[in-house]
């Protein structure tokens, strides 16, 4: 398979004061790679990433190292990194471990949720909405992510969400993939008021129901998907 070279030409964003270049790096990289900028196979050159960013090359290096620690890179010394194809079994553990523990967080939201949070899900979905009719995938993919995080924190479940952050990665790729359909944008926001509905209602089986169909939705749209992207997937 041929490494598609890193884009340099996109958009650099300038390094905020007092943030770890390492750390501003590596969000920058993972970013990249779950939205499919970087698409698996990608060669990431040191060189140009540190061009990229405007930092030096060691915290680069070290950006790359700790996305190699969770998967979406392979370091190679001397031949150079490049960003691994999908695993397929990681992607059903990873929908088993997200299952269980945002179960869990719709659980807790029934029995109390922050009020002011709650209201700010009204905005993220008003905003979902907007993005699935006009098939904006960006937009869309990045209040997803808002939304479950706004679940978690209004249900003080914070040290569950970074568990499910530190394993959703691979699969946030492949949400991506799926959220090139329009379809799949409008049932996703279908499920997401399905989930809140049954938190106001403070119904704990029907919340946790309605979440596990939500996640099972990976699996229902993985074939397609593996159908139009078969060199993405190992």
């Amino acid at each position: 398979m041929a490494h598609a070279p890193i884009k340099t030409e996109l958009v650099r964003p300038t390094l905020p004061k007092g943030v770890s270049a390492t750390g501003f790096v590596a969000d920058q990289l993972r970013h990249a790679i779950i939205s499919m900028e970087f698409p698996p196979g990608t060669r990431l050159s040191e060189g140009e990433i540190a061009a990229r960013f405007a930092v030096s090359r060691q915290p680069v290096r070290e950006a790359l190292i700790s996305l190699s620690r969770i998967g979406l890179v392979q370091v190679m010394p001397q031949r150079g990194t490049i960003v691994t194809r999908i695993s397929t079994r990681h992607i059903m553990q990873v929908r088993i471990a997200r299952e269980a523990l945002e179960s869990a967080i719709v659980q807790r939201a029934c029995e109390r949720f922050d009020p002011v949070i709650r209201q700010s899900i009204d905005t993220i979905l008003e905003t979902q909405a907007r993005a699935a009719e006009s098939g904006d995938t960006a937009a869309i993919a990045t209040a997803d992510s808002q939304f479950h995080a706004a679940l978690a924190t209004g249900a003080e479940c914070e040290i569950i969400w970074q568990m499910v952050q530190d394993v959703k990665v691979h699969s946030d790729r492949v949400r991506h993939l799926t959220l090139e359909n329009r379809e799949t944008m409008q049932t996703l926001v279908s499920q997401h008021r399905e989930i809140v509905t049954a938190i106001d209602a403070r119904d704990a089986a029907a919340a946790e129901a309605a979440m596990r169909h939500h996640l099972r939705e990976i699996l229902r749209d993985l074939p397609r998907v593996l159908a139009a992207y078969p060199t993405y997937f190992e």
